[in-house]
């Protein structure tokens, strides 16, 4: 069998058009009153200069803490540590922290994403040209950090908009481990909803079997469902709640192996399936289909030995056309996926 080496993504992973108001984003905004985590002590000696991988990988320790968040925290950490005189030389430190950062793992769309936006959001002032340079990076310095701030709260807000579509009684289907998905459940299970889930095990990571652990502290009611048995029991099933890798430019998204296929039975069967995603992984990305995703690849174990001779697919995720999708639970709003592309240029503007 070829060795194809495995995306580092996944060896470090064991309101126009909107259907909400502004005033309801609003609420759901205030109401998350939790403190981003402290950032990481740092070494001050002179032998040992800044590096924005290692401050990324201080980050990404943080259970808590998403990939991307890391990341933003880590880009943040560069203006804080910068000894660039002028803004030409911070913004081009800032642009090669950002490109090291995305080479970490060119297959992570989140990554990427997160890191292009957080470069549009703090540089994109032309207020800048006119300050002096110390005030001209406190203001960036004030941006970026507010930029962490907003991509930490993200969860929590998607947690908030979710809650008026799980009633009483219902059935929901979940693929794969998700932060904000997990959020969700728990939030729904914190204000007394009474509803099962039907995990499936996700292999051959075998995330769902994580998830499936965590809601059982939680005293959900929870199912583990093998990935070839989601069409047998999509009947038992009222929704379908997935996160996402990333949303692209079309309103559909790239998530892990298996996404596509689900969406498919449940759109078939008439359930909705609804995806919960921060909008720092809204990538500027058009597939036309599941081989114009960069190979994403993990390792797969079927317990007995392989024949050499015997190709295996080892791609970790695919893309879910938006046709497939319902709603959109973003830190945005709730979107249906035809205005994802509305949101990408706002952002990206």
């Amino acid at each position: 069998m070829e060795n194809r080496k495995t995306s580092a993504y996944y060896e470090n992973r064991a309101v126009q058009f909107g259907v909400v108001s502004t005033e309801w984003l609003a609420q759901a905004q205030s109401a998350t009153v939790h403190r981003p985590p402290s950032p990481p002590p740092h070494n001050d000696a002179a032998d040992k200069p800044f590096s924005v991988i290692h401050e990324f990988d201080t980050w990404r320790k943080h259970p808590d803490l998403a990939e991307a968040v890391a990341a933003i925290r880590a880009l943040a950490a560069v203006i804080r540590s910068s000894t660039a005189t002028t803004m030409m030389q911070l913004e081009i430190q800032l642009k090669n922290a950002s490109d090291s950062l995305k080479c970490w793992d060119t297959t992570s769309i989140s990554l990427t994403a997160a890191c292009d936006l957080f470069m549009r959001y703090v540089t994109r002032t032309s207020a800048l040209e006119y300050e002096d340079f110390n005030s001209a990076k406190s203001r960036l310095l004030e941006r970026a950090d507010k930029f962490g701030e907003i991509s930490f709260k993200a969860r929590e807000i998607i947690a908030m908009l979710s809650q008026d579509f799980i009633f009483d009684g219902c059935t929901i289907l979940v693929h794969g481990f998700s932060r904000v998905v997990l959020q969700i459940l728990k939030l729904a299970a914190q204000n007394n909803k009474l509803f099962r889930v039907f995990c499936t095990e996700g292999r051959p990571d075998r995330t769902g079997l994580r998830l499936s652990n965590e809601l059982a502290k939680l005293d959900v009611p929870v199912k583990l469902v093998i990935d070839s048995a989601v069409a047998y029991t999509m009947d038992e099933v009222d929704m379908v709640f997935v996160g996402a890798d990333g949303v692209v430019e079309s309103g559909g998204i790239i998530n892990m192996m298996g996404t596509y296929q689900i969406a498919m039975v449940a759109k078939s069967m008439n359930k909705p399936v609804y995806v919960a995603a921060e909008s720092y992984k809204f990538a500027r990305f058009y597939p036309l289909d599941q081989k114009d995703l960069a190979p994403a690849l993990r390792p797969v174990d079927f317990g007995v030995p392989v024949p050499s001779k015997v190709e295996v697919e080892c791609s970790a995720r695919d893309y879910t056309p938006p046709q497939y999708l319902t709603l959109l639970f973003t830190d945005l709003g709730v979107l249906t996926p035809s205005v994802v592309s509305d949101e990408l240029i706002q952002l990206y503007l």
